[in-house]
This record gives C-alpha cells, sequence and structure tokens, in this order.
C-alpha cells in the first residue's frame, strides 16, 4: 500500500538555507548546502562564493542518503566500517550514498526530508528548524 508523507515546503528549504548561510557565515567557511523533500527529490540548493565546486554532488548525494536511510551520514560511516552491518553500503545507489558527516535527516509532523552542505557536524545540527506554519 502506498504511503503518503508530509514534506518540506520550498519555504521550509529558503528557511534552513538562510540558517545554514549565515552559520557558516559565522564560521568563515563557503559550503555547497542542499535541501531534499520527502522523496529524496531537491527543492533547494546554494553554492556560495568559493565553495569547492567538486562538493556540489556531494552536499546533493548527502542530502539524499540522509534521507532514503533516515540516519544521519555520520552515523551511516560508523556502520559502513569493515566488519560491521552496512559495510558497503556506499557501493548502493549507483554509488551515490555518501558515508561521511554532513547529511542529516529532518523529521515534523512523523516525516522526514533532509538538508546537506559540506558541513561538519554543528552546522549541520543547525538545519534541524521547526516547521513554517
Amino acid at each position: 500500500m502506498p504511503r503518503s508523507y508530509d514534506s518540506l515546503t520550498l519555504e521550509d528549504a529558503k528557511r534552513m538555507l538562510s540558517a545554514a548561510e549565515e552559520k557558516a557565515a559565522s564560521l568563515g567557511i563557503p559550503y555547497n548546502i542542499a535541501i531534499v523533500d520527502a522523496g529524496g527529490h531537491l527543492v533547494a540548493f546554494v553554492r556560495q562564493d568559493g565553495a569547492l565546486i567538486g562538493s556540489i554532488d556531494l552536499a546533493i548525494d548527502k542530502a539524499v542518503t540522509a534521507r532514503i536511510f533516515d540516519k544521519a551520514t555520520s552515523d551511516l560511516a560508523s556502520l559502513a566500517q569493515s566488519g560491521k552491518p552496512l559495510f558497503g553500503i556506499q557501493e548502493s545507489n549507483a554509488g551515490k550514498v555518501v558515508i561521511f558527516g554532513g547529511g542529516i535527516p529532518v523529521t515534523f509532523d512523523g516525516s522526514m526530508s533532509a538538508p546537506s552542505e559540506r558541513a561538519p557536524e554543528p552546522l549541520s545540527r543547525t538545519l534541524q528548524l521547526p516547521r513554517l506554519q
């Protein structure tokens, strides 16, 4: 039976982008920031001036990874080590699964979506914002 999900709106995504950009500015580091919806599809993306071009796809893939597994990518990293239950998971989904920090799932109204950026965990944690009403 099909499931239905509430998902992030564009306004939610813009609010998350704004918060992430502010945090990146406070750290003095330019980031690529991606927000995906409940289906793992890109809703919003920003590449700040000076952010690494090579991190564009990584930011998007981290957001998708966090959504499709409903786990922070840093948590997947520990589960994907040799001898652990998810060893090799990064080879699934056409090799687009990212298993290092920066992608986090966002929960609201019992559903999940995921923002991501080329970021250490402190920046990614700033993206857990309440849903706009």
